[in-house]
């Protein structure tokens, strides 16, 4: 997952906290190479011998890249505003200004040197223009240098049109051949497998994730005798990534608009975004539960439950054995059918780019725990 870390890494020095006082155009330019990095792990994935891990660390690959060329041209366009607001509220100020320079350029040389008021006034004129040119040279420098940004900015978000349609292709292109290579896969070792009649029981019966969650703990088995050596969940409190690409918009407890709480936290994140497992885990149930949608739960550790709801669609099989870092899932929705209408970037406070949320529960011998105690993520 070395690749994925760089690259995720990468995004966050572009797209990150600090991204206000970043270069606009570097942003964007170090977007696009993300995207061409990954157009090239996509065809490396072809020939890799884990399909799934390389196929999984280029859809990340991609997730990154876009995320980061959306937020690189987001500053491209703020910068450009900025820029033509300081145009519009001096344009008195700046005509005078390219006024007098042509008027000084356009002057013959020998003129500039007589005065009618005689030597004296011409020596209090030279005086006057050697104060004022240098101020003259560095304002006209500045505008001159404000010009060659907004037409280096502008040229920049025409060519991260291509690039944005070639990323999108190439995202796509990649998570539907990470969903076959998903369903191809043999080698994996499972666990355990589960008793259908009993599961189907369970899922009638349950009215409610926490009920469904703790009857899931005490279901009926069948152990394959399989050894599998897993590190100590218990070691991961307070080092786990968010298992997605997005932004956690409601904790533990928090209520929504509704006034209804869940003992988990929603994270907002874009659709086909994929999931992956913070730590290695047994899949022990995966289809539709309730109203949560299309639910994963996996089992990290003995009487832990790892739970994820929303998702749109799922990858593996009851009883499995996954690696850390491994596909789950993706989110629901559609990838945008018009590159252009990707780039209309909002305000990303307000979310409205993000249109699919997941849910994620973390339970400890039946009860849930706070995701905040276990997930290293420094601030929303």
């Amino acid at each position: 997952m070395r690749r994925a870390a760089l690259l995720f890494a990468a995004f966050v020095a572009v797209a990150g906290p600090a991204r206000a006082q970043s270069d606009p155009t570097q942003s964007a330019r170090q977007a696009m190479a993300l995207l061409e990095e990954a157009s090239g792990a996509l065809d490396a994935a072809d020939g890799a011998g884990d399909r799934v891990a390389a196929l999984t660390q280029t859809v990340q690959a991609y997730e990154a890249g876009l995320a980061a060329l959306r937020e690189g041209l987001r500053q491209a366009r703020v910068r450009e505003a900025a820029i033509d607001g300081v145009f519009r509220a001096e344009n008195e100020r700046l005509a005078q200004l390219l006024g007098v320079l042509q008027a000084i350029e356009a002057a013959p040389e020998p003129h500039l040197l007589l005065h009618p008021q005689g030597p004296v006034g011409t020596a209090r004129t030279g005086m006057i223009l050697s104060e004022v040119t240098p101020a003259l040279s560095a304002e006209a420098r500045r505008l001159r240098a404000a010009l060659q940004e907004v037409a280096l900015l502008r040229a920049l978000q025409e060519s991260a049109v291509d690039t944005l349609e070639s990323g999108l292709t190439g995202a796509q292109r990649a998570r539907t051949e990470l969903s076959q290579a998903v369903s191809n896969r043999t080698d994996l070792p499972r666990r355990f497998t589960t008793d259908q009649e009993a599961m189907e029981n369970l899922i009638a019966t349950a009215d409610t994730l926490e009920s469904f969650a703790s009857g899931l703990m005490s279901a009926t088995i069948e152990d394959t005798s399989v050894s599998i050596a897993n590190p100590d969940f218990t070691d991961a409190q307070g080092t786990l990534e968010l298992p997605v690409l997005g932004r956690i918009i409601r904790r533990m407890d928090e209520a929504d608009a509704a006034g209804v709480r869940r003992p988990g936290w929603v994270i907002a994140t874009r659709p086909l975004t994929l999931v992956t497992l913070p730590w290695p885990a047994t899949i022990r149930y995966l289809g539709p539960l309730l109203d949560y949608g299309q639910v994963a739960i996996v089992e990290p550790g003995e009487d832990y439950l790892l739970v994820f709801a929303g998702l749109g669609q799922l990858f593996g099989e009851v009883g499995e054995v996954l690696p850390r870092g491994a596909p789950i899932g993706l989110m629901g929705g559609a990838a945008p059918s018009d590159p252009q209408a990707f780039l209309i970037s909002n305000d990303p406070a307000s979310g409205a780019e993000a249109n699919q949320t997941l849910y994620l529960e973390l339970r400890h011998e039946g009860e849930p725990v706070d995701p905040a105690e276990w997930f290293a993520v420094s601030g929303d």
